[in-house]
């Protein structure tokens, strides 16, 4: 991921690899992307062979030889950059609510220089239908041209981006920053939503039920085995990185052992609630029936077929209705051989892929959530502050109150959303339970737990009427340049703080996929996971470890809920 603004360039090698992290001018792309300054040579890589010679007055291509056929990318900036490879066969037709099934070998060279289309989608303001298409199964390949070592691969780093499992689009996160910064090969890929990824439907074939969109991600995991090695990676070295629905993802795959062995060997899992307890087929197949009774097919033998015939338009529209506020209803269901286990149990017990984990969220979640529903026209004043959290915490309402009086706050707002990201009940996404996560988890593999907590994150959303700080998603300018989760802000400049600090978090998320362990030249040692004392928190000017527990009142949820993960 990376960031606007100027930075200091720190140079570290390892055994696995040398890298060398550039912080130079800032420059812009248009939708939310940005690279680093252009190389003034060009190193070539092993499998890889030049297009045009890179003497000519043009910009050298390159093509890569992949398994079904070969592919063309261009340089940019320093990052030879290959855009929109098909990885599976286009899920339309009879494909609608299947596997990914291969796609057909080409045989002239394809022109991988250009994003593809997302998958269908609908947006906070209305039905999102430019740029996006069925046809979607895409990846994309960014390869870092300076310091290439010929005789050691590279480490891999595959990207999931998340959107609450109904949104989001691989071409909104540019790949070229966090790959020369971290002298990795990266990857992401586009994968089914919504109601074409995350419905499940009582004749849905049984084993992968309301999966198709994790499914998706393991196929493009596995053309990254078959080919990777083309582009100069490690198929060996993989890391599977995400946030939000991109890491509860990462966590899907790390808890489904007889489905992901051997496809990545580390996760970085930002924001993911892995404990976060998911439906059942039978609870989510509800859904799917009401989405069928909409658009006009009925139960009974056909109810499939009839569904495949319908436009992509019609299955939105009617999916949104099913949903209505329920931000919740396409998502992963646990209990197939998708995924065996919920996550907690899958921890507790040690099924699930033993890999090292860097593991954490930020310190104010939440707000960010209820800030969306401030603007909804749903406020939090001092008067109806209590009725919130009666409508949360119930009977318990009172002693919550005590410890998270309003009056400690600047704004009521500000009083709920610390509340609800220390702990809500029957949601993964809080700090307390984040803890829980780590301390299962740790039993088995190292884990690494940070919380990222700078106060002058750029917002993620408009204007709210009050500071929102480190809420969901705000890390993510912090790797991916001008990123920002609403077309209405275009990639805010960091402040100089927060541009080091963003330096610092790039050089452990990259060491650590280089080589399992985070380090950041000059940065405090990052701990692997004991107690919630070997946090790691995030901040400008004061990186390093603290108590969660503490500062989250953690002993009094357990108190308050002595079954924390139920």
């Amino acid at each position: 991921m990376s960031f606007r603004g100027t930075s200091q360039g720190v140079a570290r090698s390892s055994s696995r690899f040398q890298q060398k992290v550039h912080r130079g001018k800032n420059e812009t792309m248009k939708h939310l992307c940005g690279r680093i300054l252009l190389s003034a040579f060009l190193v070539a890589l092993p499998s890889l062979s030049f297009a045009q010679s890179a003497s000519t007055a043009s910009a050298p291509s390159l093509i890569v030889n992949t398994d079904k056929g070969p592919v063309r990318g261009k340089i940019s900036d320093g990052v030879l950059e290959f855009k929109g490879i098909p990885y599976a066969a286009p899920p339309v037709g009879k494909l609608r609510w299947e596997l990914p099934q291969p796609v057909k070998p080409w045989q002239k060279t394809l022109d991988a220089t250009e994003f593809r289309n997302g998958c269908p989608q609908v947006s906070r303001y209305g039905l999102t239908e430019a740029g996006y298409n069925e046809d979607c199964l895409f990846l994309n390949v960014a390869v870092p041209l300076e310091n290439h070592p010929s005789a050691t691969r590279r480490p891999v780093i595959v990207w999931i981006y998340g959107g609450v499992f109904v949104g989001g689009s691989s071409s909104l996160y540019p790949l070229g920053h966090m790959a020369k910064s971290g002298n990795a090969i990266v990857v992401s890929m586009n994968y089914r939503l919504g109601v074409f990824g995350f419905m499940a439907h009582p004749d849905f074939a049984p084993d992968w039920n309301g999966m198709y969109g994790i499914e998706d991600q393991r196929a493009a995991l596995r053309w990254v085995q078959r080919n990777i090695a083309r582009f100069g990676g490690d198929p060996h070295n993989v890391t599977i990185a995400g946030e939000s629905a991109g890491a509860a993802s990462a966590c899907m795959h790390v808890i489904s052992p007889g489905e992901t062995t051997g496809l990545f060997q580390r996760a970085i899992i930002q924001s993911g609630g892995c404990v976060h307890h998911l439906r059942t087929v039978q609870e989510a197949s509800k859904v799917g029936e009401k989405v069928a009774a909409l658009v006009g097919c009925p139960d009974g033998p056909t109810a499939v077929s009839c569904m495949r015939s319908k436009p992509v338009k019609q299955l939105l529209e009617a999916a949104t209705k099913v949903a209505g506020s329920d931000v919740m209803t396409y998502v992963p269901t646990a209990g197939t051989k998708a995924i065996p286990l919920q996550g907690a149990e899958a921890f507790r017990t040690g099924k699930f892929v033993h890999v090292p984990i860097i593991n954490g969220a930020d310190t104010y979640e939440l707000l960010l959530f209820l800030a969306y529903d401030i603007k909804a026209g749903h406020p939090v004043t001092a008067e109806n502050y209590m009725a919130h959290l009666k409508a949360l915490y119930g009977d318990k309402a009172e002693r919550v109150a005590e410890k998270y009086p309003v009056s400690a706050y600047p704004t009521p707002a500000q009083a709920l959303g610390t509340v609800m990201s220390d702990f809500i009940p029957s949601n993964g996404l809080n700090s307390c339970i984040d803890l829980e996560a780590a301390k299962l988890a740790s039993k088995w593999v190292p884990v690494y737990e940070f919380e990222f907590a700078d106060p002058a994150a750029p917002p993620v959303t408009e204007d709210p009427g009050f500071a929102m700080g480190a809420v969901h998603s705000s890390e993510l300018p912090y790797f991916f340049p001008h990123f920002s989760n609403t077309s209405k802000l275009d990639g805010p400049d960091l402040a100089a703080g927060s541009q080091h600090l963003a330096g610092q978090m790039m050089d452990y998320w990259t060491s650590f996929a280089a080589t399992g362990k985070p380090v950041a030249p000059g940065s405090p040692d990052w701990k692997k996971f004991q107690s919630p004392k070997d946090v790691i928190r995030f901040e400008p000017g004061k990186v390093g470890l603290f108590d969660a527990d503490a500062a989250h009142n953690c002993r009094f949820w357990h108190e308050l809920y002595p079954s924390i993960l139920q």
